[in-house]
């Protein structure tokens, strides 16, 4: 039950920031009267890609002390 009040939080706070980022934007289009009020959400947009590259990565040596002993 916590993980499920959990997730829905981060999600709520995940929208709300979303909302002051503008990356999400939610109008009220017809008032809420005897209907049920309509919204037209207005969402950013986002594309990802890869590509290939050759990058240099370090190399780590490890040197043992000389009175260590293996395990």
């Amino acid at each position: 039950m916590r993980t499920i009040l959990f997730i829905l939080g981060l999600l709520v706070l995940l929208l709300v920031g979303a909302m002051l980022l503008g990356l999400v934007n939610i109008d009220m289009v017809r008032p809420g009267a005897v209907q049920a009020p309509k919204f037209e959400a207005d969402v950013g947009r986002v594309d990802l890609g890869t590509e290939n590259r050759t990058v240099q990565v370090p190399t780590v040596d490890i040197q043992r002390a000389d009175n260590a002993t293996a395990q």
